[in-house]
């Protein structure tokens, strides 16, 4: 079987903030994602709450894309008094199996299990990572591109070839996504903080940051303290983050550019949240085009934690024969 032979894949993500559930089907490539987004009070992400709040909302945004399943089957819930039969829409159920928060997983792959088991249907556990850089490949059409992962906890730059990812460059520290949301604790802004370090960078001036570049590996731990420092000593807050934005993305967009001519390849993907920054994209798209190189970033939606990149690759690792035991 391959992932054109029409397969229908329930993903489920859970690892962090998005209690998110989707369906995916291989044969006309749609991806139904339905999401609830846990929004802590204050402060960064709290995995007590972050769990509650799976706990709460799985349930719900499973059985709402389930729902919209049986809908474009022509066969509602209860048309008939009988429990909708929905096995005979879904081939696999995927589900997010890390890294994330503890909590949030053991609930994610409970509910998965669960599921797997009321439809009768094989199991797939998706490494959440993978699935960011798997869904900007599998929209892109690339066949070997440099994919660079920018996301909450992690910032990595790999190549793909022959059907594997090798890790080009890392972060040395801290991921790209979890450094600025250190610097907007610090000022009183609550998770999370890119969007809104991403809005006050319009109105800023760049101030010089450090930087930090060795080979194809980056630091953000020296480039924070001292954003801390110059907003604590006066520094306009809009300022700071001007220069927050511009150090960090040019930091990444050197090592992907590295990372292009290593490899000898000439397409770039991108992946992972901090991926919907409209900057970071410029810059990236402005390199490529500089090189002959083409670029391609998803949809917003697909950047972001979300279930239908779980569902994708979930269809892909099913077709392949890698499933687990409930």
């Amino acid at each position: 079987m391959t992932a054109d032979d029409g397969i229908r894949v329930l993903g489920i993500e859970g690892t962090a903030w998005a209690a998110s559930a989707a369906v995916y089907d291989s044969t006309t490539g749609s991806v139904d994602v339905e999401t609830e987004a846990y929004v802590p009070e204050s402060g960064g992400l709290h995995p007590r709450e972050a769990a509650e709040h799976m706990a709460t909302h799985l349930p719900t945004v499973v059985e709402t894309v389930l729902e919209r399943t049986r809908g474009e089957r022509g066969s509602p819930a209860g048309d008939d008094g009988e429990e909708p039969d929905d096995s005979a829409a879904i081939d696999a159920v995927a589900f997010s199996r890390g890294p994330g928060l503890g909590p949030c997983l053991r609930l994610a792959g409970t509910s998965a299990r669960a599921l797997a088991q009321r439809l009768d249907v094989p199991l797939v556990g998706v490494n959440h990572m993978v699935a960011h850089l798997e869904v900007g490949r599998h929209f892109s059409g690339f066949e070997d591109p440099v994919c660079l992962n920018a996301s909450g906890a992690n910032a990595h730059v790999l190549g793909y070839r022959d059907g594997r990812y090798r890790v080009l460059g890392e972060t040395m520290d801290t991921g790209v996504g979890n450094a600025i949301d250190k610097f907007t604790r610090h000022v009183g802004w609550s998770h999370p903080g890119g969007p809104k370090v991403e809005r006050a960078a319009r109105e800023g001036a760049y101030v010089d940051l450090p930087y930090v570049v060795k080979g194809m590996d980056f630091s953000f731990s020296g480039i924070m303290s001292a954003a801390k420092q110059s907003y604590d000593n006066g520094t306009p807050v809009e300022d700071v983050c001007c220069g927050l934005q511009e150090t960090i993305f040019a930091m990444l967009t050197e090592v992907s550019e590295r990372a292009l001519s290593l490899s000898g390849s000439t397409e770039l993907v991108l992946g992972g949240g901090v991926g919907q920054n409209d900057r970071l994209r410029e810059m990236l798209a402005s390199m490529c085009d500089q090189r002959g190189a083409d670029f391609f970033a998803p949809e917003a939606r697909f950047l972001r934690d979300n279930a239908g990149m779980i569902a994708v690759l979930g269809a892909k690792m099913y077709a392949a024969g890698e499933t687990l035991p409930v």
